[in-house]
């Protein structure tokens, strides 16, 4: 999976925070709060995350309506799998990754790989 590019994120994180569909003109606004950004620059950059499959459009009057197609915790558990896939030693880079976790994240690894695993036995 290809990481987001500055502007595909900034609408991403925008629509993942919000929880709920936006038009074009929501995000520009939004955006524009921070810093000056054409409505064209960002209705392309959502018409692009469209075409690659990371929203779904729905028409509402001569709007679209965009929602994201994943969460945020599925994009990073992909860009995690990507990592790893980088690596001719998944098991190595792996150790190298928890390693880097703190006590509450190892702690919730344990607790999804214990629900992984009674999922693998059913």
């Amino acid at each position: 999976m290809r990481r987001l590019g500055d502007l595909e994120a900034e609408i991403m994180d925008r629509l993942w925070r919000w929880q709920r569909p936006a038009t074009v003109r929501e995000i520009v606004d939004d955006i524009n709060e921070e810093r000056p950004l054409a409505y064209t620059t960002v209705m392309t950059v959502t018409n692009i995350l469209y075409t690659k499959g990371w929203l779904l459009r729905s028409k509402q009057g001569r709007a679209w309506l965009y929602t994201p197609v994943r969460s945020r915790e599925e994009y990073a558990a992909a860009l995690m799998e990507d990592a790893l896939g980088a690596s001719e030693d998944r098991p190595v880079a792996l150790a190298h990754f928890v390693q880097q976790m703190s006590p509450d994240e190892i702690s919730a690894l344990r607790k999804a790989l214990r629900a992984a695993g009674r999922q693998a036995e059913s």
